[in-house]
């Protein structure tokens, strides 16, 4: 049976449509990667009208290839011009770039490649190899099970990696209050559509991605007095020069920096951004040679570098499982599923599992073409980086109107990307962070929905929520996240009167 689903998922990807949609996809992501201001969840947002017109396997295939190579891309413009083109690569972007002053860029952007491909592969196979075990133990939750797992999702975006914890929770808070909107909740009762016939369906979760992520951006570019920045090198040397050594060399921070970037990914609502700098804090803090880190060392962007794309694969085990997305990007994958009638949850395991072996080859098909076609971006990284972005921007604007137009075929779409983009530049500009408030929105109607049942089932008796065994450690770790400042700040305390 097994070896019938890998056949069958074989010819799911490797038909010659779909790698013609996983080479496309790859480059439009390498693209958008290397702009900088252009992130992979924006890349990942600008897809998403496209994958209306594609069957299902492709459609997630380009949302897989394009997050992969875009993620790389991001480290091109910070070896080269100090600016990352993706958040994640912004941990090492001072690193690289002064590789580069001392002439070292095809060092910098080498190990930036390789690493991250070999980092993304190790995702992948823990992606393959836990993924169906956690399926089989997820089909014995219980609404209990479920509230809990999405409460320590949610308490987990706020707490990890938050700058500001206050300001993570209103972000949250306002996330779950854009879910409660329209009447899909345990009452059918119309909330929050002010007497709008368009807001009773909900606000989809599609334009408030696309708003949040690209519209802001065109925002963010349209107010920024910054000058275009300069190139740093005029010369990029053979990028694949002296990696073998630097395998050897550094295999430990290779294998901490992916099992690492792995585990973070799978935390709901950390992604490889948080990888990629706890990953360079640790490769710093456990380095033999930590004076050199900020000086133009490749250490830490060998560790981190294999982080980044490592976490991409771990967001995917609780997106696949659980329905829970592990990061931004997978948020938005979430939302490709569903329109594309591959309902996230145990049972896709059980229902569709060539569909699921046919998303592993993807991630390791992406993972392995990353090589030669981030070799051939950064040979043409001059060209891309000096596209002008003022006519860039506005090209960027019409695809995301298209997009939310082409949704339910109206214009309330397309003023719903305006405003919540409007809204995720306000908040940003004035540090609350958008990542806790997209998972509000993902995962407020399942938390709700969940404790309402709960509820039913145990007649109104809350204790109910504690009494069974899986609920019972879920609602445990939910208190220790929740309770983990306190109790630092309460053991910091002795230490400092010492």
């Amino acid at each position: 049976m097994t070896w019938a689903v890998i056949s069958q998922a074989f010819g799911l990807v490797f038909d010659p449509y779909v790698l013609w949609i996983i080479l496309a996809s790859a480059l439009f992501g390498l693209f958008v990667g290397a702009v900088p201001g252009l992130t992979a969840t924006m890349a990942t947002a600008l897809l998403v009208p496209v994958t209306f017109f594609i069957p299902p396997v492709p459609a997630v295939a380009a949302i897989v290839s394009c997050t992969a190579m875009a993620i790389f891309a991001g480290d091109i413009p910070g070896a080269l011009l100090r600016i990352p083109g993706t958040p994640a690569s912004a941990a090492y972007t001072d690193e690289a770039y002064a590789m580069t002053k001392k002439g070292q860029a095809e060092l910098a952007l080498g190990a930036g490649l390789v690493f991250s491909a070999i980092g993304g592969l190790f995702g992948t196979a823990v992606l393959i190899a836990f993924a169906p075990v956690l399926a089989e133990v997820a089909l014995k939750f219980s609404s209990f099970e479920y509230f809990w797992l999405v409460v320590l999702g949610l308490s987990g975006a706020v707490f990890i990696g938050a700058s500001s914890r206050l300001k993570a929770v209103v972000s949250l808070m306002l996330g779950l209050l854009v879910s409660a909107v329209g009447l899909d909740n345990p009452g059918a009762y119309p909330r929050f559509t002010f007497g709008n016939a368009e807001l009773m369906g909900g606000v989809s979760l599609i334009p408030v991605m696309v708003g949040m992520f690209a519209v802001s951006e065109i925002l963010r570019y349209v107010t920024s007095i910054h000058p275009p920045p300069k190139f740093a090198a005029e010369h990029i040397g053979n990028v694949f020069r002296g990696m073998w050594e630097l395998t050897r060399k550094y295999k430990v921070q290779l294998f901490r920096g992916s099992a690492i970037g792995t585990a973070i990914g799978i935390q709901p609502g950390a992604g490889a951004d948080i990888a990629s700098w706890i990953t360079y804090a640790a490769s710093k803090r456990f380095s033999k040679e930590p004076e050199k880190f900020g000086t133009g060392h490749v250490e830490g962007i060998v560790e981190s570098g294999a982080a980044n794309n490592s976490a991409l694969a771990g967001a995917w085990v609780p997106a696949l499982v659980f329905g829970i997305p592990g990061d931004s990007i997978t948020a938005i994958a979430i939302g490709v599923l569903y329109l594309k009638n591959m309902n996230p949850g145990p049972t896709l395991f059980i229902n569709n599992p060539q569909n699921i072996y046919a998303i592993f080859l993807v991630f390791i098909l992406a993972n392995l073409i990353m090589v030669p076609l981030g070799w051939a971006a950064i040979k043409a990284a001059k060209t891309v980086l000096r596209a002008p972005q003022n006519l860039l921007m506005p090209v960027i604007l019409l695809f995301c109107a298209v997009g939310a137009f082409a949704i339910n075929n109206t214009v309330f779409g397309v003023l719903l990307i305006l405003l919540f983009g409007l809204f995720a530049f306000v908040m940003e500009e004035n540090g609350f962070p958008t990542a806790p408030a997209i998972l509000g929105v993902v995962l407020g109607g399942m938390l709700e929905e969940n404790f309402v049942t709960s509820m039913i089932k145990a007649d109104g008796n809350a204790a109910a929520f504690l009494t069974r065994p899986i609920a019972g450690f879920l609602a445990a770790a939910t208190l220790v996240i929740l309770a983990w400042p306190l109790l630092a700040r309460f053991w910091r305390k002795p230490a400092v009167a010492h």
